[in-house]
C-alpha cells in the first residue's frame, strides 16, 4: 500500500507544485485528473508529466478521466483520447465513471449499455497492458456496493477493477462490509473524511479510527491498494500536511 495524493485535490496548483508537494510530505503516488492537469488527448502533456514523475521516484497511480461509459462518446470524448493520455503517462489505470445514472434510476437497457462500454473500453485498454477501474461514486451505477458489485459481476474482465472511497454518514460496518466485498476486484482507494455529510470536510485525523479499520480489513482480506488522499479542508495545500503524516502512520500501524 503506498499513500498517495489525487491531484484534482488542488486544481489550482501546476503539476510541479503538485510533485513538490507529494515529496515534501513523503507521498508516493498521484492519480491525475484530466480535467485540468492532463486534459483528454494531451500527450505532450502527459509526456512531460511523465519525466517529471520519473525524476522525483514517484508513481503514477492512475490516470482519473472522467470518461463517462456509454456516455462519453456521444459528448465528444472518445476512449482512444483518454487511453492516448494514459499510454503517454505511463500509467497502469484509467479511472472511469459508470455512467450518469443513480442505479435507482437505470433500466435494463441502460445498464447494458454501460456494461458493453465498459467491455469495449477494457478490451482497448488491455491491448496497452492498462486496466479500467470504475469510480466508487453516487449518480452512478456504483452508488451502492450491491450495485457495484452487480457491474462487476457482469463486466467479468481481467482488465477491469473498482475503487472505492467513504460512503458519506455511513455506520462503520456497512463500509467495512462494502471493503470486504469489494476487495477482489479493487485497484486503489480514495482517501478523505468528510462528516456528517460533503458540507463538512474535516482533516483525516478526526476520521483516524474509521481509517485505521478501513486499512486493516483491507490487509486482512489479503489486499493492498494504494491509498491517495482526495480533498483536503478548503482546498488548502497546508492541511495535506497533517492528512499525510496520518496516512503514514495509519499504513504503518495497520
Amino acid at each position: 500500500m503506498l499513500p498517495g495524493l489525487v491531484s484534482i485535490t488542488f486544481r489550482k496548483l501546476s503539476p510541479r507544485q503538485i510533485v513538490s508537494l507529494c515529496r515534501e510530505n513523503q507521498l508516493k503516488a498521484i492519480e491525475w485528473g484530466g480535467d485540468v492537469h492532463i486534459p483528454h488527448g494531451d500527450q505532450t502533456a502527459a509526456a512531460e508529466i511523465r519525466e517529471l514523475m520519473r525524476q522525483n521516484n514517484l508513481i503514477s497511480a492512475a490516470y482519473g478521466s472522467y470518461y463517462r461509459l456509454a456516455v462519453s462518446p456521444h459528448q465528444g470524448l472518445p476512449f482512444s483520447s483518454v487511453l492516448a493520455s494514459a499510454v503517454a503517462l505511463d500509467t497502469k489505470a484509467i479511472r472511469v465513471w459508470a455512467g450518469t445514472r443513480g442505479s435507482a434510476d437505470a433500466d435494463a437497457n441502460w445498464r447494458g449499455r454501460v456494461i458493453d462500454d465498459a467491455l469495449r473500453c477494457a478490451d482497448l485498454a488491455a491491448a496497452e497492458g492498462i486496466r479500467i477501474c470504475y469510480e466508487f461514486h453516487g449518480g452512478t451505477l456504483t452508488d451502492t456496493v450491491e450495485s457495484a458489485c452487480d457491474l462487476l459481476a457482469e463486466t467479468q474482465h481481467p482488465f477491469i477493477k473498482t475503487l472505492w472511497q467513504p460512503p458519506h454518514g455511513r455506520p462503520l460496518d456497512e463500509c467495512l462490509s462494502s471493503l470486504r466485498l469489494l476487495a477482489p476486484r479493487l485497484h486503489h482507494v480514495h482517501a478523505f473524511h468528510w462528516w456528517p455529510d460533503p458540507s463538512h470536510r474535516l482533516p483525516l485525523r478526526e476520521g483516524s479510527v474509521r481509517w485505521a479499520a478501513y486499512i486493516a480489513t483491507l490487509r486482512s482480506s489479503g489486499c493492498d491498494p494504494d491509498i491517495l488522499l482526495e480533498f483536503v479542508p478548503n482546498d488548502d495545500p497546508a492541511a495535506l500536511i497533517d492528512d499525510a503524516v496520518v496516512l503514514r502512520e495509519l499504513l504503518i500501524a495497520n
